[in-house]
């Protein structure tokens, strides 16, 4: 695995253990150590179009994306061209195929994906479909519903064309296999553990030549994790939204923390009330320190792109990258942090 990926995979420090520790209030917080982002990041005004994406190695996927902007397509189109490249790279062990399994083995998959107009569309715990982000399209497009899940979403899938296939590459499995030795060892079975073999997720977030925004969420969610559970990444409001009047948020990191606060919709919330999006994210990862006693052994971050080419990126602690087309130029940057 390159040392990107093993970062990435590095990004959440602690258990979901330590999620049932009692909620204080911090004092004095939000003290980062580190001037607003775009004193530290010196971008030149922007022109559409624009991609944002969590994570460095994603560059393929903006990319990808770029080249339907640039001939003036929809940013809906754009982000699901390129969100497609990571779900198919059998390298990337927390999107698609290659993504680490559950604890049972099995690899489960979620997305979401919402357009400038509101609509939106998503996928949970689906199995067997290297492509869920152009499931939830499909669910967005052709259903009157939002969310589909487990059989229910693959039986949708299959029925739309797509093709059933085995995502559990040999590289995943031999992990799955190791870490089932490490568990058979311990007295009872714990909690999967964010260390290690965490997880992340693609977040993208597109403004196109037309000045729409959409975004896109997909991931294979928190490795080795018990069967069925499911993240932020497919809930609208939490690991994804769009409102085309302000601007677009996501999210990566551990995701019961952003649903506790419908992150991504609190970050367009704080836009919407006149804060920039640099400012927004901040704000969203304070919430969330409040509330999280622990927050130093945890990880959260967020992206956000205002309607008027503006954006933000905050963590909770070190190590969260984001990839970034504007201007005509791929760059990658590290994100400001709340723990200095």
């Amino acid at each position: 695995m390159s040392n990107n990926h093993f970062s990435r995979r590095t990004f959440l420090q602690s258990s979901l253990a330590a999620l049932a520790l009692p909620h204080t209030v911090l004092a004095n917080e939000h003290k980062t150590n580190q001037p607003e982002y775009f004193e530290t990041n010196t971008l030149a005004p922007a022109t559409k179009p624009i991609i944002l994406t969590t994570w460095e190695p994603n560059v393929p996927a903006n990319k990808a994306a770029a080249a339907v902007l640039e001939r003036g397509g929809r940013a809906l189109d754009a982000i699901e061209k390129g969100v497609r490249v990571t779900e198919a790279d059998p390298k990337d062990t927390s999107v698609g195929y290659g993504g680490l399994p559950d604890r049972d083995g099995k690899v489960t998959l979620d997305a979401s994906i919402m357009d400038e107009f509101g609509n939106c569309g998503s996928v949970a715990a689906l199995e067997h479909i290297m492509h869920p982000i152009s499931v939830a399209r499909r669910v967005m497009e052709k259903t009157q519903h939002v969310m589909l899940a487990g059989d229910g979403a693959l039986a949708f899938a299959l029925k739309e064309g797509f093709k059933r296939e085995n995502l559990l590459t040999p590289y995943a499995k031999s992990e799955w296999k190791n870490w089932l030795k490490e568990e058979s060892k311990k007295k009872k079975l714990e909690p999967p553990h964010i260390g290690k073999s965490n997880h992340d997720t693609i977040g993208m977030l597109a403004l196109d030549t037309h000045g729409n925004l959409s975004g896109a969420c997909s991931t294979s969610g928190w490795a080795f994790k018990l069967h069925g559970r499911v993240g932020d990444s497919p809930i609208i409001g939490a690991g994804l939204y769009v409102d085309n009047e302000v601007g677009a948020a996501t999210s990566s990191g551990l995701g019961e923390l952003v649903i506790k606060v419908v992150g991504s919709f609190l970050v367009t919330e704080f836009m919407r009330n006149g804060k920039t999006p640099q400012q927004a994210c901040e704000l969203a990862v304070e919430r969330i320190a409040r509330k999280q006693p622990d927050y130093k052994e945890l990880q959260v971050g967020f992206l956000a792109l205002g309607k008027n080419g503006d954006i933000g990126a905050f963590s909770l602690t070190k190590g969260f990258s984001y990839a970034l087309y504007r201007n005509g130029e791929h760059t990658t940057h590290e994100a400001a942090s709340f723990v200095a």
